[in-house]
């Protein structure tokens, strides 16, 4: 483990075209090391735009199997180039049937150390992902790489307390979530301010109940889903967090950009030592978090 090391999220919109937002992807981390980062996070379903805006079985045939994939191959092959850590989503075929909204994390030698499916699914308008995701079955866990042990879960994910304290409780000094999440914009006006204010603040949340850093990378722009004619606003504004909360850096909304900020292992050491929330859990008395709803007497 690194005493500290500088991280990047990705902030980019997307094509149509799988074969540019590949090479743009990979260019984004080569951007990323020249730029000092030894760890790049790349946006949830970055090879195309957000297709969950409707249900369309001919949408599968953008899934790829894993490992054996094109976009893990060019990645495993930027992350040795450039000596960088890299997490990958990708939408993994895992079976005839049988889809995830994935992430791999690569190491800075090109190897595979770890492999997340998306737990939590969501089902909004335009945000279908139930009909082409399969929830995730490898739990929530964090992952030895050369600059440390870390750990991503996947945007929908980031509502969810019992992930990111599991992440932690794994030993992940930091937490990823690549994402796609904007607005609508019919309701941008009235609720989008406080739609924002609260998906930044709950990860701040995590950040601080668990005495870790935590990164989210979103996608910028406008996209139009070309049969339905329905949009969403994705609205950027990426940030990573330290434990205190603290936003060391956020993009903008509406631009592509590389964020920058350094993990520092020994600020987390003397977090967690002043606010030992971790000590003081009541590990025997949170048996009932595993009920769906509890009934009143």
């Amino acid at each position: 483990m690194l005493p500290s090391f500088k991280t990047a999220l990705v902030q980019m919109s997307m094509s149509a075209d799988k074969a540019v937002n590949l090479k743009r992807g990979t260019d984004f981390i080569e951007q990323a090391a020249d730029g000092g980062a030894r760890l790049v996070c790349l946006p949830e379903l970055f090879l195309s735009p957000y297709f969950c805006q409707r249900e369309d079985s001919s949408l599968f045939d953008l899934a790829e199997p894993y490992p054996a994939s094109e976009t893990i191959t060019a990645l495993r092959a930027i992350a040795k180039k450039t000596k960088t850590v890299v997490i990958a989503p990708i939408f993994e075929k895992r079976a005839p049937g049988v889809y995830h909204n994935s992430a791999a994390i690569i190491d800075a030698d090109g190897e595979i150390v770890g492999f997340y499916r998306k737990m939590h699914i969501p089902d909004d308008p335009a945000f279908y992902e139930k009909y082409y995701f399969t929830p995730g079955d490898l739990g929530f866990k964090a992952f030895d790489t050369k600059v440390g042990r870390i750990a991503t879960l996947i945007c929908w994910d980031q509502w969810y307390p019992e992930g990111a304290r599991l992440a932690a409780l794994h030993g992940a000094t930091i937490i990823f979530y690549p994402t796609a999440i904007g607005w609508h914009p019919d309701e941008k006006e009235r609720y989008g301010a406080a739609q924002h204010d609260a998906w930044r603040t709950v990860q701040r949340g995590h950040a601080v109940a668990n005495g870790v850093y935590v990164a989210a990378a979103n996608r910028t722009g406008l996209e139009t889903d070309p049969v339905t004619g329905t949009k969403l606003e994705f609205w950027g504004q990426s940030f990573i967090s330290d434990p205190q909360g603290v936003v060391l850096a956020e993009a903008s909304a509406a631009k592509e950009e590389i964020l920058y900020a350094d993990v520092d292992v020994k600020h987390l050491e003397i977090i967690r030592r002043n606010w030992p929330f971790l000590r003081d859990r009541r590990i025997d008395a949170y048996g009932d978090i595993t009920k769906r709803f509890i009934e009143s007497a």
